[in-house]
Order: C-alpha cells, then structure tokens, then sequence
C-alpha cells in the first residue's frame, strides 16, 4: 500500500502546523526542527554536536510537548551505570517479588546530554532500545513505546575525559547536526522573552503520540522509484570506494536514507521520493558515519569534501526505472 496525494497533502499539512509550533520554542531554527521532526516520523535518532547554551534541551522538550509525549533528560557522566539507563529490578520484601523500576530511557523523547562523557559500557546501553525500541533487563523485555527517539548531544569544544562513541553506535543515529547560535534577530526576540525560563512548557500539543505513531506508518508508505534505490547504493558504493575512507555508507546507512527520504518527500506534500531528497539529506545522514583514512584526515581531507565530490561524480537518474 502507498502513500495516496490526499495522505501525503494531510502530511505536510501536520507535519508544518508541528514544525511551526516547535519553532516558539526554538526561534530561528526551522531547518534544525524539520530535521528532528524527520528523524522522529522516522523512527529514528539524532546526534547534535553543539556548543553549550544553544537550545538542545528546549527541542527536547519543545518536540515531546508538541506531541503530547513524555521526555527525560540523561547527564552522562563517567560513573554513570548502565542500570542509571535502562532501570533495575529490586526485590520487594512486602510483596516478596522483584519489581522492575523502569530507568530515565522509557520516554518518548530521551535527551541523552553529553553522551560521549559516560563509558563506553554505559553508552553501549543505548544500542539495544536505539536499534529495537525495547530494553531487556535480567531476561525481561521491555518495549519502549512510540514514539521512540534519543536525542544524544555531543559538546565538540571540551575533549578532556570523553569517550570516541565507538563507530557502531554512531551508525546508529539516523541524522547528525548542529543547532548553532540564533540569528541577530532570534536573539533580541529570546532577550526580550528573557523572563520565561522555559518557552516549551507553554507549548499546546498539537497530535497525540498514537497520530504521530500513524503518521510515521503513512511515510513509510511513501513511494521510492527503482532508479532511486539505484542512485542511493551508486551513492553508497562510491563512498566505501572513496581512497580517504577507511569505511564507506554501510548498508544501514543506506536504508536510513530511504527512511529519512520518505518521511522528507511526504513533508513537501509529495508521494513520491525525487533524488533531490537524497542529495539534500546526503550530509546529515551520511557523513557521520565515515571513517576516515588517517593521512586523508592529516591531510585536511573532510567527510563532506568527500560527499561533495561522490554527488558530483554520481549521476542522478533523470526518469524512472524502465522508462
């Protein structure tokens, strides 16, 4: 079954009416809230790699008010414990059962702060509930819910006592991106709002979690032509081919693509994906997950020199598969 024009008009109808109420909580930032809007319809993760202060917190919570979900906040810390993550079971003298306390992860939206200042143990609690939404503690599974989606934050100023996150996990997330500093107009208008501390609490939700669980069925509906799984593996290979990486586009990066690109074509009110979508999200969903050659890297050579250079050299299909 796919997307209909109907489904994919109502789409990005709600999708901008979600878009528009996030963005009173984070001003001058619309190109950032789609993106966490894409990752979240979805299903998937989002790594912000940012300076203090810039407003990840807010988006947080701006995104989980706006759907009327829940969200928490992890410190990742380097004494942080897995159990701090996903719960404990603790027996109960009373009852005279083992009761499993259900840890900060089960939320709808998890901001995961700092994520590379906790061990790579405790980070390698999230691989589980990021890949399969579920958390098995003592033999038990436990579902996550939907929606389902990390927001782990990186600070890329201060590198003394951080963890590399390791290059599995980091394929795991399905966008990588900055907020950045607001504009000079976004922030007079954040000082002259100075004395609400937090403008997501006064954010109405807009859906429920059960519509947007539906919304992100109805974009992967969405229809991706044979020409255009052809120019992502093209795309794909030319990356792993590249003589500066190491590792290329794996094949889960290939398919968070096809996801992003779905829920990002459906978002434009279309039922159908264009190759244009692919080279627009090419970065954020790609270039996190090379590895790079360590003379390339010596050298000054960048992951998104690399992207540039394999988008110009492929060829994007100009008709449909068979036409």
């Amino acid at each position: 079954m796919t997307l209909t024009t109907e489904q994919a008009t109502w789409f990005a109808e709600t999708f901008e009416r979600l878009a528009a109420n996030v963005g009173q909580a984070v001003l001058g930032k619309d190109h950032v809230v789609r993106l966490a809007l894409t990752a979240m319809l979805a299903e998937g993760h989002i790594l912000l790699e940012d300076a203090p202060g810039t407003g990840k917190t807010s988006l947080a919570r701006a995104l989980a008010a706006t759907v009327q979900g829940t969200n928490s906040r992890i410190q990742f810390t380097p004494d942080l414990l897995p159990s701090d993550v996903t719960g404990v079971t603790i027996y109960d003298q009373k009852t005279q059962q083992f009761e499993f306390h259900k840890g900060p992860i089960f939320a709808n939206i998890v901001l995961a702060d700092e994520i590379n200042r906790a061990s790579p143990k405790t980070q390698s609690a999230l691989l589980e509930v990021m890949e399969e939404s579920r958390v098995t503690v003592d033999g038990v599974t436990y579902e996550a819910g939907r929606p389902f989606m990390v927001m782990a934050t990186q600070n890329p100023i201060e590198q003394a006592g951080t963890y590399r996150l390791p290059e599995a996990q980091l394929d795991r997330f399905l966008i990588k991106t900055s907020i950045g500093y607001p504009d000079h107009a976004s922030t007079v208008r954040l000082l002259g709002g100075a004395s609400v501390k937090d403008r997501s609490r006064e954010l109405a939700p807009i859906i429920t979690t059960n519509a947007v669980a539906e919304m992100a069925e109805l974009g992967a509906q969405n229809h991706v032509d044979t020409a255009v799984l052809e120019y992502v593996s093209r795309l794909c290979e030319a990356t792993r081919n590249a003589p500066e990486t190491r590792l290329g586009v794996s094949v889960r990066g290939a398919i968070a693509m096809v996801r992003a690109a779905k829920v990002w074509a459906a978002a434009q009110g279309r039922n159908f994906v264009l190759p244009d979508d692919v080279k627009e999200l090419a970065a954020v969903v790609w270039t996190h997950r090379f590895v790079m050659d360590p003379e390339a890297e010596f050298a000054g050579v960048t992951p998104d020199r690399i992207l540039e250079r394999v988008l110009g050299e492929v060829a994007a299909p100009q008709s449909r598969a068979g036409v």
